[in-house]
């Protein structure tokens, strides 16, 4: 990868822009450095910094329930409101899926982000057809809804007010304090049980998190958003993930530490995954950020998952295994009974679930939910 050119523009996980995998010919494109969608105020790189320019595209798309059978994954259903994610994490696992769309998992998807417009009016269909099935939704399980893309065009808002009104079980992920604009619609939620909130916390270092993760919201934005959360009585937990070895993972206590005072219930992590292109992407930024230690986190990688840069199974891709995973395991379970936090539960009332009313809209029945 050192014969690839780089650069690191400021506020970018990215370091190039490798040709998307299905493509015949493989090739290079770097971005001019522009200013266009100013991103998030509570974001960790300041905002006067130049950036390259950002992309948002409206898409009709054609469903919106996603499903998938990974036993290693607590949910079966889930909504993506878009696709591509502005937050730039370098490590993001969902970086290849922008291959389908015939774009670069580098920085194509962290600027061409695409949002499904009308993602409120499909999820109403889905949800009223006979043979749905009504179970756990995770909203954000790809990439994040509440992305800087959202305080404009509030599609995500929209899907939480049709699932609020069929009464579905929602679980959702963010790392962006945007989330707190839906207190009002989430605390509504949460006195029926049908909504849990994770915020990811990767790091408490505002220094790393520019690097890690440049245009989520900052370490402190996220626990106090964690914090309204948890006053507005929504269960909230925190994913102290991925967890990267001899990066953040000496964090592991102090995060969750953290999160557990500002009013966290649950917490869980994950270690580093590399799939596909990622693993690229992620020594790219490792030889760029911290050269003189890149050698050593790949080879404590390589520890956790068997010799190799990653492993797919599903028994093991979560946590890893080895020597180094088994104390990352056994560093969590202590921490969680020092802190008091429980692991995320598993189980979700869909007695609850009603079906859309016929030509009925989530705005003009909220009021009378609950």
């Amino acid at each position: 990868m050192s014969s690839l050119p780089l650069h690191f523009f400021k506020g970018r996980g990215a370091g190039s822009n490798p040709g998307p995998r299905f493509d015949a010919h493989q090739r290079e494109r770097l971005l001019p450095e522009e200013m266009e969608w100013p991103g998030d105020e509570d974001a960790a790189e300041p905002d006067d910094l130049p950036r390259t320019k950002t992309t948002v595209t409206l898409r009709q798309a054609r469903s919106i329930i996603s499903r998938n059978q990974s036993p290693d994954i607590g949910f079966e259903q889930s909504i993506n409101p878009y696709q591509g994610c502005e937050h730039g994490c370098v490590y993001c696992y969902a970086r290849p899926t922008h291959a389908y769309l015939g774009l670069s998992p580098g920085l194509d998807f962290e600027t061409q982000i695409f949002a499904k417009a009308n993602a409120a009016e499909l999820l109403r269909a889905a949800l009223a057809k006979p043979g749905y099935q009504p179970n756990l939704i995770v909203v954000g399980a790809n990439t994040d809804p509440y992305q800087p893309a959202e305080r404009k065009l509030g599609i995500t808002r929209a899907v939480l007010e049709v699932l609020a009104e069929c009464r579905v079980p929602v679980g959702i992920i963010t790392k962006n304090a945007l989330i707190t604009r839906d207190l009002d619609l989430l605390s509504q939620m949460a006195r029926n049980g049908l909504v849990q909130v994770n915020v990811s916390v990767t790091t408490l270092d505002t220094t790393l998190a520019r690097k890690l993760d440049p245009r989520a919201s900052s370490p402190g934005s996220r626990l106090q958003a964690i914090q309204a959360l948890a006053q507005a009585g929504i269960p909230t937990a925190v994913f102290a993930s991925p967890m990267i070895p001899a990066i953040n993972d000496v964090e592991l206590e102090k995060i969750l530490e953290a999160a557990a005072n500002a009013g966290a219930r649950y917490a869980s992590y994950v270690l580093l995954r590399l799939p596909l292109e990622v693993r690229d992407l992620f020594v790219q930024w490792l030889q760029a950020h911290y050269p003189l230690r890149a050698d050593h986190v790949m080879h404590r990688v390589q520890d956790m998952r068997g010799g190799k840069d990653y492993e797919a199974h599903f028994a093991t891709r979560m946590k890893g295994y080895g020597l180094f995973a088994d104390l990352l395991k056994q560093r969590f379970a202590l921490a969680l009974r020092r802190t008091g936090l429980q692991k995320v539960p598993g189980r979700w009332d869909v007695s609850q679930f009603r079906r859309p009313a016929c030509g009925g809209s989530s705005e003009s029945t909220q009021s009378s939910l609950f």
